[in-house]
């Protein structure tokens, strides 16, 4: 059985405000080194899935300046590999306004491919899943779709889900919620979708006759009692960035040894763009505690229960706290910052205080002196 991926890279750009005004979701930074679109394309990988193409939209600069030619992730090869798909590609006259629009924009693609199986992924869910035991499940099945679902505790309104799955015994969806956030445990798709290559065309083809454009509300909920769709429950760590508070909390999870654990290594490595850099230097008198730090920080201050990202300098008397620090941040002597996202190459002047809060985190955009 093989497989091909397609990663949909913006898919909730929209909700991260200033930290993906110029970047896509995909090319978000995350934990120290990472970037989102890291952890689905190594899950990809170490499935033996070696054809992905990646849909984009807008702002993919820096997705291309991190991807490159697919290296790091063994996939410049003569025979399928990695594959930019932006918009306007196949003659479309306007931006995609859903997912099936992205695909369809992507059908030449799909066509020349050989791969029997498709799988969608979106690069919000962070995780280390095994997608070749998925595509197994999926064909016993005997399922049109599976969808990739995680049982979560939804406490009310404010923690609602875009999509929640209702299954029998035998998993055959029968229920599909959109924007759902009643009090309850659910199945809650985590963007991740299986089904055979030559049916997601059919769909494509019928989808555009009907000038369709929402997969999840057209094609999963208006069908789910026409064809057969299938609940595939992922039972391992997740961690989901789809606004600012929930990417600072995914962040702060990896300060937990065991989350770091499975996230990086549960079911093979994570791989990233390769950027050499001199360690960490910790001058006489810092103090670092409960943070993890990347490669060519300078820290003369106090740091606790942080994310530095590379090249990041704390000055003499500076106290970070419960932060974010992106690549090339400089923070000078005496400042005191809680609670804050610095994106890269901000600059936090002499003595300034910025104190955030645990459900409202300060954003500082990129490039910004405060």
């Amino acid at each position: 059985m093989n497989m091909m991926g397609i990663v949909f890279s913006n898919i909730y750009d929209e909700q991260l405000g200033e930290i993906t005004s110029r970047r896509t979701l995909a090319s978000l930074p995350f934990g120290g080194r990472y970037r989102l679109v890291d952890f689905v394309l190594s899950n990809m990988v170490n499935a033996n899935i070696t054809n992905v193409g990646v849909i984009t939209k807008q702002n993919y600069q820096s997705l291309m300046d991190h991807l490159g030619s697919g290296k790091e992730w063994d996939l410049d090869r003569k025979v399928d590999g990695l594959f930019i798909l932006p918009p306007f590609g196949s003659g479309q006259k306007s931006i995609y306004r859903g997912r099936l629009e992205a695909l369809w924009g992507t059908r030449r693609f799909l066509e020349r491919s050989n791969e029997e199986y498709v799988l969608l992924a979106d690069t919000h869910i962070i995780c280390n899943m095994d997608y070749q035991d998925m595509l197994k499940e999926h064909v016993q099945s005997g399922a049109d779709i599976s969808i990739i679902t995680k049982r979560e505790n939804i406490t009310g309104r404010d923690d609602a889900r875009d999509l929640i799955v209702r299954s029998g015994l035998d998993g055959r969806v029968k229920e599909v919620l959109m924007h759902y956030g009643v009090p309850g445990v659910e199945d809650c798709g985590i963007g991740m979708y299986i089904l055979k290559r030559t049916f997601l065309l059919t769909l494509l083809q019928e989808a555009h006759s009907y000038h369709l454009v929402d997969f999840e509300r057209e094609i999963l909920q208006a069908k789910c009692n026409l064809i057969n769709i299938h609940s595939i429950h992922f039972h391992g760590q997740t961690l989901c960035v789809d606004s600012i508070g929930r990417y600072f909390n995914a962040n702060m999870a990896l300060l937990n040894a065991q989350v770091r654990e499975e996230i990086f290594f549960s079911h093979g490595p994570i791989y990233t763009k390769i950027l050499d850099e001199v360690p960490t230097r910790y001058a006489t008198g810092c103090k670092v505690t409960n943070s993890l730090l990347a490669d060519g920080c300078t820290i003369r201050g106090c740091v606790e229960n942080s994310i530095l990202f590379r090249g990041v300098k704390v000055g003499s008397g500076a106290k970070i706290k419960n932060c974010i620090l992106m690549q090339d941040t400089k923070i000078e002597d005496n400042v005191e910052l809680h609670y804050t996202i610095c994106d890269k190459d901000v600059t936090i002047t002499k003595g300034r205080l910025l104190v955030g809060a645990p459900g409202h985190q300060i954003v500082i955009a990129k490039n910004k002196v405060v």
